[in-house]
């Protein structure tokens, strides 16, 4: 990943590079390796991820549609 620095403005380059690391994934992949997470351990948390993501989009279907 490559940040250019204009103007000497070395602020405005790591905002930058934490969007783009944010929009890469980097940050969670860094907390999820962080420590060894068992092959069952690391299926459990897909399911129950999936599971929270299905219900955040059918909340979100119900307030939309009303019912």
């Amino acid at each position: 990943m490559q940040i250019l620095v204009r103007d000497n403005n070395v602020d405005q380059a790591l905002r930058t590079l934490k969007k783009k690391m944010q929009r890469e994934g980097i940050f969670r992949e860094m907390k999820l390796r962080r420590h060894y997470e068992k092959p069952s351990e690391r299926k459990q948390r897909q399911r129950s991820e999936a599971i929270r993501r299905i219900r955040k989009v059918l909340r979100k279907r119900m307030d939309r549609e009303g019912y």
